[in-house]
């Protein structure tokens, strides 16, 4: 049983726990240093600030820092008194309205105070007491003394917020570059995953969709561990540090705020949901837009020819259009749950908040400190910013999740395996003995197919379309396998040989010859070291392409384009021609190579046959039966049938189909002649 998308995501994100072990520890640090801001400005408002205004003392001396001098007086804080201190006398330092007053005597914290008419005494709900309004530069004085305190907060605060800088970084960077190794495992996972399809594969899928999933899939998976994951894992961990600090401040109102979360995880399931279906068909849609932009591509000569301009436009635009639609549908639920869900979540938050404290504050049953509100606001205002930028990522993590199942799909295809085991070189002895093979479930190509080709000969298959030519090689090269009987090499059944194997020493020339992107001499040596420049030169001499590639600027070295459209098809051709000679095949298969090529080209082909058929086995595709007179045998086939099989002048005289098909090309010959 498979594992679910996200286990296998897991699986990658594991790749190198030491990293992400370092990543963590760095982010919880760099978290827990960042969120002593409030906790700090608690202490100052309360201790420093809000907390000057409580209980003075006069005493006898002088004595240190925290001691102001009035009116020949020596004041101190009551909670900053030492043992060798005299008190003289008690006064309270307070606040009414916008002035500050120095009354004598204990005023009662948290009751409501009120000036007399004649602005010297402090009114309570019980007593008055007498009191002396100040200027603000002597109110000034009674904050002097925390000054350097309050100086010493923020040097603290300053010194754990560098550091954390610096955790943070380390998170950043180490978090980027697992993500970014993550990919490029993946990547490599996924191109050998399609390096090992079977043939069969190909066929039924487009390049485009295949393309899709290794280029455009694996980028969004990207996004998921290079954005996605570090919102999340820095918001989950944050929001963690947080809900600490919030008990540690109140555990009833830290517990009202847990309830937030459930809440968005329910939202995240809902979003989840929809946006999974609608991402489903986005990217599937997005393949077969890549699909049809590719063919678009390659076919554009007989769209224009054929004036289908405007239909494949129609047909793209029906594509389009299902992916604007879906994509708008996702713009809806991603416009729901971006800010408005977290502004609703905030807004609970608040009416919590507010509710919790002024019912506390008016039944008495809790004395609020101004610090305490401060920390309050800071902390649950921090807690939505990572629940905004997890929200925000939502999209881009259910784009990711489709993507990976797709990416999954893809790497959970069959395949087959690529091993190194060497073959001794074989003599090129082939057998097909009573083979049946169909590409499809109750379709069959070839019927009890029997031949054997000797080492060293030439075998020529000729036919109409559809009689099975083409699958005679593609079971030699076991780019499939039969369903029946054996494909035999040197008496050696290739079913018990890797296919690594079975291909070692053969090589191909295909009707359609494909140049890569390179140089000429890459082109034939496919950087193999094992082929030397000498050795790849000399093939080119040998087949003729020295003729035309001298000519160029820089000769062998010279760059080459994507499938060589600077060079004509007979060009092309003698370059596949070099280099399968280059590779020293003991059996060649030309599958058509010479059904595209003017008459001209096909002289020079034929010398090259000529020269690559000695000292190994040839088997010809053949279109053109006037390349095929030389050959040991040839083997004509009708619905995976053999009907003759013989040399090029026995079938003549035996004036059978393929005498009728020589007489019918040389007709065409005589009439252009």
């Amino acid at each position: 049983m498979k594992a679910s998308v996200e286990k296998r995501l897991l699986r990658y994100l594991f790749i190198n726990k030491q990293t992400i072990t370092f990543a963590l520890i760095a982010l919880i640090i760099a978290v827990a240093l960042e969120l002593t801001g409030p906790f700090i400005a608690k202490q100052v408002i309360d201790r420093h600030i809000v907390g000057v205004q409580t209980e003075w003392v006069a005493i006898t001396d002088n004595n240190d820092n925290d001691t102001i001098e009035l009116d020949n007086r020596y004041l101190k804080r009551s909670d900053r008194l030492d043992e060798d201190d005299v008190v003289i006398n008690t006064l309270t330092f307070v606040q009414v309205n916008r002035a500050y007053y120095l009354a004598e005597g204990t005023v009662p914290v948290g009751e409501t105070l009120t000036v007399t008419e004649d602005g010297q005494s402090l009114m309570s709900e019980l007593e008055n007491f007498q009191a002396e309004k100040l200027s603000a530069a002597t109110a000034a004085e009674f904050f002097a003394p925390e000054v350097r305190p309050i100086m010493l907060w923020l040097a603290l605060y300053l010194g754990l917020i560098l550091i954390a800088s610096v955790f943070q970084y380390l998170k950043t960077y180490l978090l980027q570059v697992h993500a970014n190794k993550i990919i490029q495992t993946m990547r490599n996972d996924v191109f050998e995953t399609v390096e090992r399809l079977p043939m069969r594969y190909f066929v039924n899928m487009p390049a485009g969709k295949i393309l899709a999933r290794v280029t455009n899939d694996t980028e969004a998976i990207k996004e998921l561990y290079v954005r996605v994951l570090e919102t999340f894992v820095n918001g989950f961990i944050y929001m963690g540090g947080i809900m600490i600090a919030l008990y540690l401040l109140n555990p009833t109102l830290a517990t009202i705020s847990l309830v937030l979360l459930p809440l968005l995880m329910l939202f995240m399931k809902f979003y989840k949901m929809y946006a999974g279906q609608y991402n489903d068909v986005i990217r599937a849609v997005n393949s077969d837009i890549n699909a049809s932009i590719n063919e678009s591509i390659q076919t554009m000569p007989i769209i224009q020819a054929f004036r289908r301009t405007n239909d494949r436009a129609d047909e793209f635009e029906q594509l389009n259009d299902k992916h604007y639609r879906f994509q708008k549908k996702m713009v809806a639920l991603s416009a729901l749950a971006s800010y408005n869900l977290v502004n609703v979540l905030r807004g609970i938050a608040f009416l919590s908040f507010i509710w919790f404290f002024g019912n506390q504050s008016l039944t008495g049953t809790m004395l609020v400190s101004t610090g305490l509100l401060y920390a309050f606001v800071d902390y649950l205002t921090r807690l939505f910013e990572p629940m905004t930028q997890m929200v925000n990522q939502l999209p881009q993590l259910e784009q990711a999740r489709v993507s990976a199942r797709r990416v999954f799909q893809l790497l959970d295809e069959d395949t087959e395996a690529i091993e190194d085991e060497t073959l001794p070189r074989i003599k090129g002895d082939v057998r097909f003995d009573h083979v049946t093979f169909g590409y499809d479930k109750g379709e069959t190509i070839l019927n009890d197919l029997s031949f054997h080709v000797a080492p060293g000969e030439t075998a020529a298959f000729v036919g109409h379309t559809g009689s099975g030519k083409s699958s005679v090689m593609n079971l030699l090269f076991r780019f499939y396998d039969p369903g029946k009987g054996k494909v035999l090499l040197d008496s050696v059944d290739t079913q018990t040989l890797t296919r690594q194997q079975t291909r070692t020493h053969m090589a191909i020339v295909l009707q359609d010859p494909f140049i890569f992107t390179g140089t000429v001499l890459s082109n034939i040596t496919l950087n193999d070291p094992k082929i030397s420049r000498d050795q790849a030169i000399a093939a080119l001499k040998a087949v003729g392409a020295d003729q035309f590639i001298e000519k160029l600027p820089r000769q062998y070295d010279e760059p080459v384009g994507e499938n060589g459209n600077e060079f004509s098809t007979g060009q092309r051709q003698l370059l596949s021609f070099a280099r399968a000679l280059a590779f020293d095949p003991a059996i060649l298969i030309l599958d058509e190579a010479t059904a595209n090529i003017d008459s001209e080209t096909e002289m020079m082909i034929q010398e090259a046959m000529n020269v690559l058929s000695k000292g190994r086995t040839m088997l010809v595709i053949a279109h053109r039966l006037s390349t095929i007179q030389h050959a040991d045998q040839i083997i004509v086939l009708n619905k995976g049938e053999i009907i003759e099989r013989g040399t090029h002048l026995s079938l003549l005289n035996e004036k059978g189909s393929y005498y009728q098909m020589y007489k019918m090309q040389q007709a065409g010959i005589d009439e252009v002649m």
